[in-house]
């Protein structure tokens, strides 16, 4: 079979994957709230019940990819053990217990002829979800696609493949004892990347397409598929420390936004410090970073400052053009001195992947000033970035945090998943 044969059998394997599980969707978008509630309870019982199973396969998954070399951020990225289970499971719970988005009402009005006009909230479709090393997102797109009313056509990447697999087979378990088709919820897993460059290629199969994972995946989907894509953010994420900022407030902020999670998207990068209080600020923030591992890629006057003060055990390097651009998912953070507000403002604005940013200040003004110009998806004021995330935010899970301006921005929930369409209600009338 030549390449082009095998592409062209992916992608019909693709299509009528996809094609199926808009057959299934078109069922799962009749049913009521308490069907749908009632399919993720049992879900989430199910996850509960195998968990060990689960765990084991993403065991495999964690001995091969340690094998392969992968950092450590990655790994506990992959780590989809026991408690993350019993996690995305008490996930699943909480989106049970949300209102419905179905058929809400956006808007409405009555015209002078009589006719009402409902804006009303309606399914997408199918979802296609192109991630890496993320299992978690398995369970995440399960719950919401199924309570927002969508079908999802999952490629999980090779890293998770195993985990994937068993967690789907609990998936599509639970679906068929319900009474549903299991494509409603389907991998192209075993077609591998060609599967993915497949979805990118299925324009009027898949409806939409959101990648998450690195910068590169994430620009890869954007640039080469024809189906429509949510663009999911690469976390370039800065944290400002103004000159009026409490300095004893911001350590346990940029220890906590850069080290409790170095793999994922609202973890720090970027540590920028108002010139006026780095003489002050920065020896302190650097022993605390320094030790917790973390590496400084630090400008001129930074670098000159953190190493006048002699901190044991610090690893600093100059930071070069390219680091501030960086997304390092590491214990690696850069600092850079700024002379003004305005300077941060337009060095974040600059290299930010419009993701989450922070201040750290007690000006009133300057906290205005700094959520109004900053243009990124979520702005956080004295606190941690780590707070990005749809589960923190009340939306139980999370299709990813997008950076896009249309549709949908910051973490994707329940709502994030419908579109809308308009229900005119008349009487006969027609237009002159």
């Amino acid at each position: 079979m030549t390449k082009d044969e095998l592409n062209g059998e992916v992608f019909s394997g693709v299509c009528a994957k996809a094609d199926a599980a808009a057959r299934a969707q078109s069922d799962l978008a009749q049913a009521d709230t308490q069907v749908k509630n009632a399919l993720l309870h049992a879900i989430a019982d199910a996850l509960d019940a195998d968990a060990s199973t689960i765990a084991a396969a993403n065991g495999q998954d964690m001995q091969a990819a340690a094998a392969r070399g992968m950092d450590a951020g990655k790994l506990d990225r992959l780590r989809f053990d026991e408690p993350r289970i019993a996690a995305s499971a008490e996930g699943v719970r909480h989106v049970a217990s949300l209102p419905d988005p179905v058929g809400e009402i956006e808007r409405g009005y009555t015209l002078e002829n009589g006719l009402r006009l409902n804006q009303v909230h309606v399914p997408i479709g199918v979802i296609g979800m192109i991630y890496e090393a993320r299992p978690n997102v398995t369970v995440d797109v399960a719950s919401l696609c199924l309570k927002s009313g969508n079908a999802a056509i999952l490629r999980g990447g090779h890293d998770a493949e195993r985990t994937n697999a068993a967690t789907l087979a609990v998936i599509h378990d639970v679906l068929v004892a319900n009474g549903f088709d299991p494509s409603l919820i389907d991998t192209v897993d075993e077609y591998g990347r060609e599967g993915a460059t497949a979805m990118m290629e299925a324009r009027g199969h898949i409806d939409v397409l959101i990648p998450r994972g690195g910068a590169g995946l994430i620009q890869a989907v954007v640039r080469n598929s024809k189906v429509p894509v949510i663009e999911t953010g690469a976390g370039n994420v800065h944290i400002y420390v103004d000159r009026s900022g409490d300095l004893d407030k911001a350590i346990p902020i940029i220890i906590n936004a850069k080290t409790q999670r170095v793999g994922v998207c609202n973890a720090a990068e970027k540590l920028l410090v108002h010139r006026d209080v780095a003489e002050r600020f920065l020896p302190a923030a650097a022993k605390a970073l320094a030790d917790k591992g973390v590496e400084l890629h630090a400008d001129e006057r930074a670098f000159a400052i953190i190493e006048a003060a002699g901190i044991p055990s610090l690893a600093m390097k100059h930071a070069t053009d390219q680091d501030w651009d960086t997304e390092y998912l590491a214990l690696t953070m850069g600092v850079k001195i700024v002379d003004s507000l305005d300077e941060a403002i337009d060095s974040i604005n600059m290299h930010s992947t419009g993701h989450t940013e922070s201040i750290i200040s007690e000006d009133y003004s300057a906290i205005e000033t700094f959520a109004k110009r900053i243009d990124s998806a979520v702005v956080m004021v004295n606190a941690s970035t780590r707070f990005t995330d749809g589960g923190v935010f009340g939306f139980g899970a999370e299709l990813g945090i997008s950076t896009q301006k249309m549709h949908a921005r910051g973490p994707m929930g329940l709502k994030e998943m419908t579109t809308t369409k308009w229900i005119g209600y008349g009487t006969g009338q027609v237009r002159a």
